[in-house]
């Protein structure tokens, strides 16, 4: 999955640049990824993400990654964070069980 973010699904979208002539040409908005390690409270491990820093805000915001990935939707993650998700909730369900 290149240019697209891990945990968001957020990518590339097009758009025009317009000018003071009100002249339209085509252009890209990419998203700001950054290869960055989360670490898991539950698994105890860190894991590299190809993420956008909006995501990252939302990470921290919820409390750290695995609070974050649980509630993600299964459409919009990678097949590594859905393995990772997995693997949390799994974890998960064995320490409260």
């Amino acid at each position: 999955m290149a240019r697209r973010c891990e945990l968001t699904g957020k990518g590339i979208l097009v758009g025009n640049n317009v000018s003071h002539a009100n002249n339209k040409t085509k252009r890209i908005y990419r998203p700001n990824l950054q290869l960055i390690a989360l670490a898991s409270e539950s698994l105890g491990n860190s894991y590299k993400l190809k993420i956008s820093m909006n995501a990252l805000r939302s990470v921290d915001r919820n409390g750290g990654l695995d609070p974050f990935i649980l509630k993600c939707k299964d459409s919009v993650l990678s097949p590594k964070a859905l393995r990772l998700k997995r693997a949390i909730a799994k974890k998960v369900a064995a320490k409260a069980a």
